[in-house]
């Protein structure tokens, strides 16, 4: 037989509570994009199609042949002719034709009849956005579960995504209860309250992107409670009855859920908050919440946010903590875990907290309050000047929850994005070891080969933290090759063929690991730069690189061979490499991190990794001690 928690209950037994109501989360609805704002995502959202889906002008300017301008000069200024040299373009237009590059306006000198003049050369696809620069088709815009911003829409509708699947939004039912409750300041009179917890609960529920609905306030009459009870529980998908939750001759709320269903606890040592009920009726959660606004605004935090959230697939996020110096004593009792409401101020470059007033009814405290402060049921109270621990009424626990990823770029980012959250920007490999010198991120993919000994990344690491203990947690090996239209019309073979084809290249950005192997490549074979037909044309992910070449922007470019088969290339393999995430020694006690590595580390992610081919993982999520 189950056990009923009846008074003085610790907050713990609210877990055992989840448990008994089992699985919460709702199911998935189809919607516009454009109605997408705050929803949660149900399944990861990838590119339909290319942005942009055209070679388009990235300047005001006008457009020529890159290899007609390669002697312009100051001293030699090359005298461009009106549609036969070149032709007026605007930001955004196609780029047609013969026509591979832009000069922008302003570096564009007027002739008059028709000419014009230009001092410097262009090089091949100069200020041009090229098919699939912002995004690329088959790229995942947004991970599963993952709430979506403004930018996100725009991001997901450019991507050709005009409907999403998100979670369905929890419908919320709020009864007010109570003879001496109104809805209109006309009705106030002595013996007369203004009923304004339940607009605080919609609210509250709104900002949880859950649909709420008041219903009319319930007199103290058990029978219609329960009628009430009943309806809100076949239309909704949690109940709130505030107010009637106590032990007094008109409290009929713990009955009634009794009746109708079960109470699974009833009284827990909080302050306020104590009379809280948490029942289940019609299989649907029923909480019982007291009626002073305090109490009402702390057990909708404890106990019916973390439940709407989960509803939608989330963890209840936690408040932002940071420690402060208390200005003055707080007493307290045995019996309660209490919450406190302070004012917070920087006082001779100090934060200092200030209690504010204490009693249940006083909702201005919670207007006024900076922050909440939690006292133990088994501390005596708090000393003035002691160092206490503040949770601020800011939600900055998102961006606490993120794994911050910097560096090279591969496809496995978007699969572990999948599974938590990581926010991620492709700098390079070299671009990484930066942000993580300046301590910028968690962790920073890298590919870097040493050309003396032929071993990827540990020397690099020995050079740039030198006295530090770093980690390297051991990521996938990679092929490295040639990425080649396909069925390889132009023969392209080697990378002294590339030099003699004089085929338009496609490089990757500077501090790149591709990028600094095919430098080193070019070295091997006494290749100069120069000879490479844009070389100057970054492009920042392996991705970006099959879509130039699948687009006829370029022939050839250096990547791995998990995107060339996804892009349908062909690909000659030149290289095996090893692709690991650097991190320093003491991150590694980080949660995000542990769980970045135990992700790793899965049976599951290892089975997805080798689904794109091309991949090894003999030592994934194997952790490599380096002292610098």
């Amino acid at each position: 037989m189950r056990k009923t928690y009846i008074q003085n209950n610790d907050l713990s037994v609210f877990d055992d509570y989840l448990d008994y109501l089992g699985e919460l989360e709702l199911e998935s609805q189809i919607i516009p994009t454009i109605e997408g704002l705050n929803r949660v995502v149900k399944q990861a959202i990838y590119a339909r199609n290319c942005d942009p889906m055209y070679n388009a002008a990235a300047m005001d300017g006008i457009a020529v042949v890159a290899q007609s301008t390669l002697n312009a000069s100051e001293s030699n200024p090359l005298t461009l002719t009106l549609n036969k040299d070149f032709v007026y373009i605007n930001t955004g237009v196609a780029i047609k034709g013969k026509y591979n590059a832009v000069i922008m306006i302003e570096e564009v000198i007027e002739q008059g009849n028709g000419t014009v003049q230009i001092i410097s050369p262009a090089y091949p696809w100069q200020h041009i956005r090229v098919k699939g620069e912002s995004i690329v088709e088959g790229e995942m815009i947004v991970p599963s579960y993952h709430v979506l911003r403004p930018v996100d829409i725009g991001a997901i509708f450019a991507s050709g995504n005009t409907e999403i699947s998100v979670v369905r939004k929890p419908k919320l039912a709020i009864i007010p209860t109570g003879n001496e409750m109104v809805n209109e300041p006309s009705l106030l009179k002595d013996g007369h309250l203004m009923e304004s917890n339940s607009k605080m609960f919609a609210a509250m529920a709104s900002e949880l992107n859950a649909k709420s609905y008041i219903y009319p306030i319930c007199k103290d009459d058990k029978n219609e409670l329960e009628k009430a009870i009943m309806l809100a529980t076949n239309h909704s998908d949690i109940v709130i009855v505030n107010a009637g939750s106590s032990a007094g001759t008109k409290d009929y709320t713990v009955n009634a859920i009794a009746r109708l269903g079960e109470v699974f606890a009833h009284g827990f040592a909080i302050k306020p908050g104590k009379p809280t009920i948490l029942g289940k009726v019609n299989g649907k959660p029923v909480i019982g919440v007291p009626g002073y606004p305090v109490s009402a605004y702390i057990v909708f935090e404890n106990f019916v946010k973390p439940i709407l959230c989960a509803m939608q697939g989330l963890k209840a996020p936690d408040k932002p903590k940071t420690v402060a110096t208390l200005s003055r004593n707080i007493p307290s009792s045995f019996k309660n875990t209490e919450i406190v409401r302070v004012s917070l101020g920087e006082v001779n470059n100090k934060l200092v907290a200030t209690p504010l007033e204490r009693g249940a009814a006083q909702i201005m405290s919670l207007v006024k309050a900076d922050g909440l402060i939690s006292i133990d049921r088994l501390c005596e109270g708090l000393q003035e000047g002691s160092k206490v621990e503040v949770m601020l009424n800011k939600p900055l626990d998102k961006i606490k929850q993120n794994l911050v990823v910097i560096g090279s770029h591969d496809l496995i980012i978007d699969v572990l994005g999948d599974k938590m959250p990581i926010t991620s920007a492709h700098t390079g490999s070299l671009g990484g070891i930066m942000a993580m010198l300046k301590g910028e991120c968690h962790i920073a993919p890298i590919h870097l080969l040493d050309e003396d000994s032929g071993v990827y990344n540990i020397s690099y690491v020995k050079k740039y933290f030198v006295g530090k203990n770093m980690a390297l947690i051991k990521g996938v090996g990679r092929a490295q090759g040639l990425m080649l239209q396909k069925g390889n019309p132009h023969n392209i073979n080697t990378i002294g063929d590339i030099a003699k084809t004089g085929l338009p290249f496609a490089n990757r950005q500077r501090g790149a690991g591709t990028r600094i192997l095919f430098d080193y490549l070019l070295k091997q074979n006494n290749i100069p730069t120069n000879l490479i037909n844009s070389y100057e044309k970054e492009y920042n992910t392996h991705l970006a690189v099959a879509v130039a070449i699948e687009n006829d922007v370029a022939k050839v470019g250096l990547g791995i061979g998990s995107v060339a088969k996804l892009m349908g290339l062909d690909f000659i393999k030149v290289g095996q490499e090893q692709y690991d995430f650097l991190t320093t020694e003491e991150n590694l006690q980080d949660e995000r991190i542990q769980k970045f590595i135990a992700l790793l580390s899965s049976q599951e992610i290892k089975q997805k990794f080798l689904e794109f081919g091309d991949y090894t993982v003999d030592h994934l999520g194997e952790i490599e001690i380096i002292k610098c």
